[in-house]
């Protein structure tokens, strides 16, 4: 919108922009479905770097292996504080690790 000259004057022009993204997501695949059991399983302990994170998934992985004990724990530290692991550079190293474990334990532990 522009409004033209008044009195001798040029009024300010204003753009109106819509505040929606025009982005293609990615489509929703919902949650991936819960094992069964643990028992036997491979569990990722996921850290945050959080100054609590490790405390956390240390008492996490205390109790499950005290519940299951043949089950077996895999840690992953993400690269980089308060950014998506997926957007990182760590991506590649992330995708590995995820799909070598049956189950996922994050710990967002501030």
């Amino acid at each position: 919108m522009n409004a033209g000259v008044q009195d001798g004057r040029q009024d300010a022009g204003y753009e109106v922009m819509s505040p929606w993204a025009e982005a293609d997501p990615a489509p929703l695949r919902g949650i991936s479905p819960r094992p069964e059991t643990l028992a036997g399983r491979k569990i990722g302990l996921y850290s945050n770097r959080k100054r609590a994170a490790e405390l956390t998934l240390r008492a996490v992985e205390r109790e499950l292996l005290e519940r299951y004990p043949d089950a077996r724990t895999s840690w992953y530290e993400c690269t980089t504080v308060n950014v998506p692991e997926m957007l990182s550079e760590g991506k590649a190293r992330f995708e590995a690790w995820v799909g070598g474990v049956d189950a996922v334990v994050l710990s967002v532990a501030d």
